[in-house]
């Protein structure tokens, strides 16, 4: 371990991560957070700049366009964060020495597999915003041999707009809930990824002679469909309120999304030994 604090920089600092590790006690590391305000990495003079005039081991890259529905209408605003951002990120993080660390998802995949999904399974994108993240993915992995990509699925937290909010407001509303029944994933909750993270970077400092670098997948334990975890969210709130299980052909959406997208933890636990929570573990502490 370096006698030094690990310095990190925070790209996104305004998303679900970014303030959930703004809320977090972490004492070994020198953590800079930029939103898109002060560092937007869609600006290749700026992020040149700011990378050069400043000196971090890492890149925690937050920044990214995760409206799925609304990719599919702005796919030049969905590419310019998740590809061209990336593409000014990796190159900055090449020539200052810092290793990147991005966070991808689930959606690259098509769901066809039904088992969980391993880091070297074909790829096959469904729409806009899974095409984008793939595409950012290619970039990091062919500039940079210093990269982590970790993959994740269905985040929450208590910031910004998530599912577990969302299922949380609708309560408020007169009308039935319904929630999609076929579609199978697992929620992660937004402080566990980043405690794993934290805890990858600490690894590496560690054993700085042993390679980790490369892709990982990380979610919590187990499996669940969009009206198990719903019903669980009110559950957890003390909320009696029947949720109708519909099928995702009933849902009113236009976008494609993958009907499986588990992720398998196999790597991270045989690499890192490092167990997730379940998922309805980690729901609880979202309540306190």
């Amino acid at each position: 371990m370096k006698k030094n604090k690990i310095k990190i920089l925070v790209t996104g600092a305004e998303s679900q991560l970014g303030k959930s590790l703004r809320m977090m006690p972490h004492p070994d590391f020198d953590i800079t957070f930029k939103s898109k305000y002060t560092l937007d990495i869609t600006d290749k003079k700026k992020v040149k700049q700011f990378f050069k005039e400043n000196n971090f081991d890492y890149c925690f890259n937050f920044a990214a366009y995760t409206n799925v529905n609304q990719a599919e209408k702005d796919k030049k605003k969905c590419f310019e964060v998740n590809v061209e951002g990336i593409s000014n990120l990796a190159k900055a993080a090449k020539k200052n020495d810092v290793c990147l660390v991005q966070i991808s998802t689930d959606y690259i995949f098509d769901g066809q597999k039904k088992q969980a999904y391993k880091e070297d399974d074909q790829p096959n994108p469904l729409n806009i915003y899974g095409q984008s993240k793939l595409m950012g993915e290619e970039i990091i992995a062919s500039y940079l041999k210093k990269y982590l990509i970790v993959r994740t699925s269905w985040l929450y937290s208590k910031f910004n707009k998530n599912f577990a909010k969302t299922v949380l407001d609708l309560t408020k509303l007169p009308h039935k809930l319904k929630l999609v029944d076929d579609q199978i994933g697992t929620p992660t909750y937004a402080p566990d990824l980043i405690d794993f993270l934290l805890f990858m970077v600490q690894t590496i400092e560690q054993y700085p002679k042993k390679d980790y670098y490369g892709t990982y997948h990380f979610s919590n334990k187990g499996k669940a469909s969009w009206y198990e975890f719903g019903k669980q969210v009110l559950k957890e709130a003390g909320i009696d309120r029947k949720i109708k299980p519909i099928d995702t052909a009933r849902f009113e959406s236009h976008v494609k999304r993958p009907p499986y997208s588990v992720l398998s933890k196999n790597k991270i636990e045989s690499i890192f030994e490092y167990k997730p929570r379940k998922w309805q573990v980690a729901l609880k502490d979202f309540f306190n």
